[in-house]
Protein backbone atom coordinates (compact mmCIF):
# COMPACT_ATOMS: atom_id res chain seq x y z
CA UNK A 1 0.00 0.00 0.00
CA UNK A 2 2.60 2.69 0.93
CA UNK A 3 4.71 1.66 -1.77
CA UNK A 4 1.82 2.53 -4.29
CA UNK A 5 1.31 6.19 -2.64
CA UNK A 6 5.29 6.59 -2.97
CA UNK A 7 4.72 5.61 -6.52
CA UNK A 8 2.32 9.19 -6.34
CA UNK A 9 5.41 10.78 -5.08
CA UNK A 10 6.57 10.46 -8.32
CA UNK A 11 4.81 13.04 -9.72
CA UNK A 12 2.88 15.52 -6.94
CA UNK A 13 5.90 15.71 -3.98
CA UNK A 14 3.90 15.75 -0.64
CA UNK A 15 5.03 18.24 2.19
CA UNK A 16 2.45 16.90 4.83
CA UNK A 17 1.14 13.38 5.40
CA UNK A 18 -1.87 13.39 7.62
CA UNK A 19 -1.43 9.56 8.76
CA UNK A 20 -4.33 7.47 9.84
CA UNK A 21 -2.80 4.89 12.18
CA UNK A 22 -4.99 1.98 11.96
CA UNK A 23 -5.10 1.51 8.19
CA UNK A 24 -5.78 -1.94 6.52
CA UNK A 25 -3.33 -3.95 5.24
CA UNK A 26 -0.38 -1.67 6.47
CA UNK A 27 -1.09 0.41 9.86
CA UNK A 28 0.35 3.57 9.71
CA UNK A 29 3.25 2.56 12.14
CA UNK A 30 4.74 0.59 9.30
CA UNK A 31 3.98 2.94 6.46
CA UNK A 32 5.92 5.88 8.35
CA UNK A 33 8.85 3.25 8.58
CA UNK A 34 8.79 2.61 5.13
CA UNK A 35 8.59 5.64 4.48
CA UNK A 36 11.38 7.05 6.73
CA UNK A 37 13.67 4.06 5.45
CA UNK A 38 13.11 4.96 1.80
CA UNK A 39 14.19 8.62 2.61
CA UNK A 40 17.19 7.40 4.33
CA UNK A 41 17.79 5.20 1.24
CA UNK A 42 21.49 5.95 -0.43
CA UNK A 43 21.35 3.74 -3.28
CA UNK A 44 18.12 5.18 -4.71
CA UNK A 45 17.38 8.89 -4.40
CA UNK A 46 14.32 9.63 -2.37
CA UNK A 47 11.99 11.17 -5.50
CA UNK A 48 10.09 13.36 -2.61
CA UNK A 49 11.27 16.66 -1.06
CA UNK A 50 12.48 14.67 1.88
CA UNK A 51 11.82 14.17 5.29
CA UNK A 52 7.88 14.98 4.96
CA UNK A 53 6.22 15.61 7.72
CA UNK A 54 3.69 13.30 8.66
CA UNK A 55 1.07 13.92 11.78
CA UNK A 56 -0.46 10.60 13.23
CA UNK A 57 -3.92 10.14 13.06
CA UNK A 58 -5.34 7.69 15.76
CA UNK A 59 -8.40 6.82 17.70
CA UNK A 60 -5.93 5.37 20.55
CA UNK A 61 -5.81 8.01 23.08
CA UNK A 62 -3.82 5.91 25.50
CA UNK A 63 -0.65 7.02 27.57
CA UNK A 64 2.10 6.21 25.53
CA UNK A 65 0.69 6.65 22.43
CA UNK A 66 2.13 10.29 21.41
CA UNK A 67 5.54 8.50 21.97
CA UNK A 68 4.99 5.45 19.86
CA UNK A 69 3.87 7.69 17.08
CA UNK A 70 7.06 9.78 17.46
CA UNK A 71 9.23 6.69 18.00
CA UNK A 72 8.52 5.28 14.52
CA UNK A 73 9.57 8.97 12.72
CA UNK A 74 6.22 10.57 12.95
CA UNK A 75 6.29 14.68 13.32
CA UNK A 76 3.45 15.29 15.75
CA UNK A 77 0.14 13.24 16.91
CA UNK A 78 -3.57 14.04 17.27
CA UNK A 79 -6.30 11.68 18.65
CA UNK A 80 -9.40 11.07 16.55
CA UNK A 81 -12.23 12.82 16.51
CA UNK A 82 -9.81 15.33 15.29
CA UNK A 83 -11.14 18.98 16.56
CA UNK A 84 -10.54 21.85 14.59
CA UNK A 85 -7.91 23.93 16.83
CA UNK A 86 -6.17 21.10 17.09
CA UNK A 87 -5.64 20.28 13.19
CA UNK A 88 -4.87 23.96 13.21
CA UNK A 89 -2.23 23.97 15.59
CA UNK A 90 -0.97 21.11 14.60
CA UNK A 91 -0.38 22.86 11.38
CA UNK A 92 0.97 25.97 12.64
CA UNK A 93 3.74 23.49 14.01
CA UNK A 94 4.59 22.09 10.58
CA UNK A 95 4.91 25.61 8.99
CA UNK A 96 7.42 26.61 11.90
CA UNK A 97 9.43 23.06 11.01
CA UNK A 98 9.10 23.82 7.53
CA UNK A 99 10.57 27.50 8.42
CA UNK A 100 13.00 26.49 10.35
CA UNK A 101 14.15 24.00 8.13
CA UNK A 102 14.91 26.64 4.85
CA UNK A 103 15.97 28.72 7.29
CA UNK A 104 18.43 26.32 8.90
Amino acid sequence: MVWKFCGLWNKISYGLILMDCQMPEMDGYEATLAIRKREQCLEQPCPWKSPVYIIALTANAMQGERDKCLAVGMDDYLSKPVRAPELQAALERWELAMQTKLIG
